[in-house]
């Protein structure tokens, strides 16, 4: 059975590997020092600083290890090096909702990488795939919390 490639972008695996550093080289070792802190204080089956701080050290490894899997799995992808006129991966799509005459920009990331405060959607989410494959000019329908909603794509580029 193949691997399932975990798709980021450049951005989403610097944070990745940055974040994983983050927990080897600062949150593992405060961690081991909580613990420490925690298990002088006595008794160990009511020391409420000692049972947060292991259930810590169970939250840290499995992101360490999630993390980890992610990165070994990436397949990383370079906006700037793509071109076409098709919305793919990657893509920095501008659409026009068609209802309210409003313009918005999203740029299609990996799964953990949407943000619409910064104007990044995943490519899981419904409006990302409504749109890949689609070409300026096309008109999408999709169904949003709010109701279906309709949009013209208006400009597609790669940066």
């Amino acid at each position: 059975m193949a691997v399932e490639r975990y798709v980021v972008t450049r951005e989403g695996f610097a944070k990745l590997r940055a974040r994983l550093k983050q927990i080897k080289e600062v949150d593992r070792p405060q961690n081991v020092r909580d613990i420490e802190e925690a298990r002088a204080h006595g008794d160990l089956r009511e020391n409420a600083e000692f049972h947060a701080a292991k259930d810590r050290q169970g939250f840290l490894e499995g992101e360490l290890r999630s993390i980890e899997d992610k990165l070994s799995r990436a397949q990383v992808i370079d906006p700037a090096s793509l071109a076409g006129d098709r919305v793919v991966f990657g893509a920095t799509v501008t659409v026009l909702n068609v209802e309210t005459d409003e313009e918005v920009t999203y740029k299609i990331v990996g799964e953990d990488e949407g943000d619409l405060k910064q104007g990044t959607i995943s490519y899981k989410a419904p409006i990302a795939r409504a749109l890949i494959g689609r070409e300026e000019g096309d008109e999408i329908v999709f169904n949003a919390p709010g109701g279906a909603r309709t949009f013209e794509v208006v400009e597609i580029a790669f940066v």
